[in-house]
C-alpha cells in the first residue's frame, strides 16, 4: 500500500518535526479544580491529565498525579478534599502529564501501574517508576471502598488500563478517551506499543463494565453514551483513512484531513507512516 502513496508535502513535513505535545513537553498552567463525580470521588482538573480522587476513611486512592511541579497543588487540593492521607495512586499510562509526578508522590505512597508502564518508563530512564505492577487486573481494598484497575487491552500506548469505582459506577479512561476536543485528537503512541487498530476493540471491552460517569484523560466530566460517540468517530476515521488509501490519495492529502477534520495535533502527524502501515 506504501508504494502507492505520494512524499508528503513541505508544509506536512513541517508540521511532523515535532513531538506528541502532550506526552514531551508542559502544557500550559491552569489551577487545580476539584469537581465532584459521585459520592466520595472527584475529579481534579490542572495543568496535566485528569487525577481522580477517591476519599475513604482510611486514606485516598488517586488515579495519575500530573507533572511533578503540580505536586505541592495536587496536595493541598486534596487536603482541601480531606485530612485524610494518600495511600495509593494509579497510574493510567506512563506520559508525563498523567505520571510526572510519580517521583514525589512515591515518598508518600504506593504507585501502581500496568507492567508495560514500568518497562516504557525504565527503557527511557525515567524516574518515578510505578513500584507495584500487575498484568491483568488489580484491585485496593480501603476504607471499605475498592478500586479496581484493568488492563483491556492497546489502544494510546501498550500499557494503559482503567480504572474501576464499582461503588459509584464510575470509571477512569486516561487517553483512550479525551472530551478536550469537538471532534477526536486522538495519540497513538507507536514508540510504547500504541496502536489505533485495536484501539476501539479496547473501547468495547471497557463497555462491558457497568458504569454511567466518567473521567477523562483530559477534559470535562463525561459519560458511558460520551464514549460511545467517541469510539464511532474513531472507528470512522479509520474508515475514512482505509478509504482514501484504496482511492490513492496521497499522505499529504491523508495528513491534512486528519487535523482538520479530527484535530490531529500538527505536531504528532508522525504517526501517520505507522498508522497506514497498521492498516496495510
Amino acid at each position: 500500500m506504501r508504494h502507492r502513496l505520494v512524499l508528503f508535502g513541505a508544509a506536512i513535513l513541517c508540521l511532523a518535526g515535532g513531538s506528541w505535545v502532550v506526552s514531551t513537553q508542559n502544557l500550559p498552567h491552569r489551577p487545580m479544580v476539584a469537581h465532584k463525580v459521585k459520592g466520595d470521588l472527584y475529579m481534579i482538573e490542572g495543568q496535566g491529565g485528569n487525577i481522580a480522587a477517591y476519599v475513604t476513611s482510611e486514606g485516598v486512592i488517586l488515579v495519575d498525579d500530573m507533572y511533578d511541579e503540580n505536586h505541592g497543588e495536587i496536595m493541598a487540593t486534596v487536603k482541601s478534599l480531606t485530612t485524610q492521607p494518600i495511600k495509593y495512586v494509579f497510574n493510567s499510562h506512563q506520559h508525563s502529564d498523567h505520571a510526572g509526578g510519580n517521583v514525589k508522590m512515591l515518598a508518600v505512597a504506593d504507585v501502581i501501574g500496568h507492567r508495560n508502564v514500568r518497562a516504557n518508563m525504565a527503557k527511557r530512564g525515567t524516574a518515578g517508576m510505578p513500584r507495584l505492577t500487575f498484568s491483568d487486573e488489580m484491585s485496593v481494598h480501603l476504607g471499605g471502598k475498592e478500586v479496581r484497575a484493568r488492563y483491556h487491552g492497546r489502544g494510546h500506548t501498550d500499557g494503559d488500563v482503567f480504572i474501576y469505582f464499582p461503588e459509584v459506577g464510575a470509571v477512569h479512561t486516561g487517553d483512550m478517551f479525551l472530551t478536550n476536543t469537538s471532534t477526536l485528537q486522538p495519540y497513538i503512541d507507536y514508540a510504547n506499543g500504541g496502536t489505533a487498530v485495536e484501539w476501539p476493540a479496547t473501547l468495547d471491552s471497557v463497555l462491558k463494565m457497568d458504569f454511567d460517569a466518567v473521567i477523562p484523560g483530559h477534559g470535562p466530566l463525561s459519560n458511558r453514551a460520551g464514549i460511545l460517540r467517541w469510539q464511532s468517530t474513531f472507528k470512522t476515521m479509520l474508515d475514512r483513512v482505509r478509504g482514501m488509501v484504496r482511492e490513492g490519495r496521497g499522505k499529504d492529502a491523508i495528513a491534512q484531513m486528519l487535523v482538520k477534520d479530527y484535530e490531529f495535533q500538527p505536531a504528532a502527524i508522525d504517526q501517520l507512516d505507522a498508522l497506514l502501515a497498521e492498516l496495510e
